[in-house]
């Protein structure tokens, strides 16, 4: 794979608080994928909101609630 190296500019106080949230093996690149990934996902389950409905959505419901409570 072919990799570019760019230069970009952020603030101190940005960077700092990327440095907090990178993982210690993780490249910054790596981090921003990582944060790109998690925004995509975020995005399609906002655009998904709604567009759903349930035949039995209480039954869906106590069923979720209780294999929380078995999965902590």
């Amino acid at each position: 794979m072919l990799t570019l190296v760019k230069t970009i500019t952020i603030k101190e106080s940005v960077y700092k608080d990327l440095v907090k949230v990178k993982g210690t093996d993780e490249s910054f690149s790596d981090l921003f994928e990582r944060l790109l990934s998690q925004a995509r996902a975020i995005d399609i389950l906002t655009k998904l909101k709604g567009s759903m409905t349930f035949k039995n959505k209480s039954k869906m419901i106590s069923e979720i609630y209780s294999k929380r409570s078995v999965w902590r």
